[in-house]
């Protein structure tokens, strides 16, 4: 499952579980794209629950579609990752590291309300 909402005038929520095949990447990078569409310095809220690994296919896909997500992850300042899963939360923080102008902390499932205020916090 890939859900992305708008949460106001510049942010977006976003909820993953579950695995991604080549179908299901282009709908959920489509859909990132068009829910961001007009964010000028957003927010992000990422939570990720259970998942699996995406197929190669969709791998392909994302790949093919870099110069989007790059258009894409300029709209935003901060990103709030919430997972249980020690491992997301540091590949998350290091993305954050390498993606200049994108402030990333992740957060355990139990942190939800601490997520937040960080995402609100300036």
């Amino acid at each position: 499952m890939f859900k992305v909402m708008r949460n106001g005038e510049n942010r977006i929520d976003v909820e993953f579980s579950g695995k991604l095949d080549s179908v299901e990447m282009r709908v959920a990078l489509d859909e990132l794209s068009q829910q961001s569409e007009g964010i000028e310095h957003g927010l992000m809220m990422y939570r990720i629950g259970d998942f699996s690994l995406p197929t190669l296919g969709a791998v392909a896909v994302e790949l093919s579609r870099i110069p989007q997500l790059f258009r894409f992850i300029r709209r935003f300042e901060r990103m709030a990752v919430v997972a249980d899963k020690e491992w997301v939360r540091k590949a998350s923080e290091l993305e954050g590291v390498l993606i200049p102008g994108l402030k990333i902390k992740a957060f355990d499932s139990i942190q939800e309300a601490q997520a937040e205020a960080w995402l609100q916090s300036q």
